[in-house]
């Protein structure tokens, strides 16, 4: 197979980049599975990313993943509901709200 010298875009028209995907998994009693995770909206997602730095940026140098062209992906999902695939996603979380130290309780006096 050929190496790409230099990245070409995608044509407008496609959804997202061409090739394999790195798929974050997990183990499972038969092997792995690929981990599903929910949009904002909160439908279920299939998630790849297109390099795995991209990959352990989001989700940490210990995600096991596997390599799945786009169509493998979503024939995997399809059965179970999913339809979207997401591409690259950047996770984030709301900051967690600042903690007031416990006010602290009157030691009782026992007479």
């Amino acid at each position: 197979m050929a190496q790409r010298l230099h990245d070409d875009d995608p044509d407008p028209a496609d959804r997202f980049p061409a090739g394999l995907l790195y798929v974050p998994v997990r183990p499972g009693n038969s092997g792995c599975a690929a981990r599903l995770f929910r949009t904002p909206l909160g439908d279920r997602t299939a998630v790849g990313f297109t390099s795995v730095r991209r990959l352990t940026a989001t989700l940490g140098p210990d995600q096991a993943w596997i390599r799945l062209a786009e169509p493998a992906l979503r024939a995997l999902t399809a059965p179970l509901g999913v339809t979207t695939v997401t591409v690259d996603p950047q996770f984030w979380a709301p900051a967690p709200a600042p903690v007031e130290p416990a006010t602290p309780v009157p030691a009782m006096r026992i007479a």
